[in-house]
């Protein structure tokens, strides 16, 4: 019987002790996972360093120097009536150089967007197509213009008419 006692407490301390060790390499693994993931590195990743925010829009308005914020042309179509057209322009970009090279020479934006309004053809404009068409046009003049004037000439990302009236 003492065999059997010994026997019974060879058995019952080996089951303690693989208990223990899966206990302690539980809390091993725990541990160590809990630590990599709230300790982390202390350089941010190449994400985290360089986070993408979208810049706010920029909106410039395409003014005379006598500070009117909009176009007044006289057009003609091709039986000769005489038509006038009344646009509110403004250009959007989101780099901040675009708006200096606006500003810095913006006699010269108005003076090509007011020959390009005046050589439109009132017909077209009749329609939603031809409204967009010119301002179109619009944006790709202003973008080459800002181009030449050594500014980031793709940043412009387009010319809106806030107000377009045609008589």
């Amino acid at each position: 019987m003492a065999e059997d006692n010994n026997e019974n407490k060879g058995k019952g301390s080996k089951k303690k002790l693989i208990i223990i060790l899966a206990a302690v390499v539980l809390l091993l693994v725990v541990g160590g996972a809990a630590f990599f993931l709230l300790m982390g590195g202390d350089e941010p990743s190449e994400a985290e360093a360089k986070p993408v925010t979208p810049t706010e829009a920029i909106y410039v308005k395409i003014r005379t120097l006598e500070g009117r914020p909009m176009f007044v042309a006289g057009l003609q179509n091709p039986a000769g009536t005489q038509h006038f057209i009344q646009v509110y322009a403004e250009a959007k970009t989101r780099n901040p150089a675009v708006e200096t090279v606006l500003n810095t020479h913006m006699p010269l934006f108005v003076a090509r967007l007011n020959t390009l309004f005046t050589t439109s053809n009132p017909d077209s404009l009749r329609t939603v197509e031809g409204v967009r068409a010119l301002q179109q046009e619009s944006t790709e003049l202003v973008r080459r213009l800002v181009s030449e004037r050594g500014g980031p000439g793709d940043a412009v990302e387009i010319v809106l008419f806030t107000d377009f009236v045609m008589q």
